[in-house]
């Protein structure tokens, strides 16, 4: 571990533990995301195929409508004030990449944050994330409902018809 580590908030050590500590190498392979909260408990929410497959599309869409400027990130590990959450697609301003390169858990959420909802999430659970995600940074957080369509929220005017730094992104992600 590097000497600087004592300056870091416990969250981000709890998080370096369970990615690098082999007691926790199981977690590896858990069909499941992985996320930790203010207390150091571990968190899993199970996915399904759609939930990878949105996932997916929406990142190949924000590196496409991105226009270099940028990159998204599928499961980035963000440092929150609850511990640490994981968005289920995240875009990055070129600047946060270079910023985030060899972090476990980014200190700046990224500029957008999407979260791929499954029939096991509870609203309240999605408003708590997205709060804090705002708090860590994002601009935007995105929610990417069961059916594929896509809601936009934004840091200062809450629910938009769509995004102020993708306009064009699609209000729904197809089959």
């Amino acid at each position: 571990m590097p000497a600087d580590t004592d300056a870091l908030p416990a969250e981000v050590l709890t998080w370096e533990r369970l990615c690098s500590d082999p007691e926790f190498a199981y977690l590896q392979n858990v069909p499941a995301k992985v996320e930790t909260n203010a207390r150091g408990q571990i968190l899993m929410s199970p996915t399904r195929f759609r939930h990878g497959f949105y996932q997916k599309r929406i990142a190949r869409l924000l590196d496409d409508l991105g226009g270099g400027l940028g990159e998204s990130i599928t499961e980035v590990a963000v440092e929150t004030e609850d511990g640490v959450k994981v968005p289920d697609v995240g875009w990055f301003t070129a600047a946060q990449v270079d910023e985030a390169w060899d972090a476990f858990a980014v200190q700046r959420a990224p500029a957008v944050c999407v979260e791929v909802l499954s029939p096991f999430n509870v609203w309240s659970e999605i408003e708590e994330k997205m709060g804090l995600y705002f708090l860590a940074g994002a601009e935007e957080v995105w929610i990417c409902d069961t059916d594929g369509r896509m809601h936009v929220y934004h840091r200062e005017h809450g629910e938009q018809p769509a995004s102020e730094r993708f306009p064009d992104f699609p209000r729904r992600i197809e089959r």
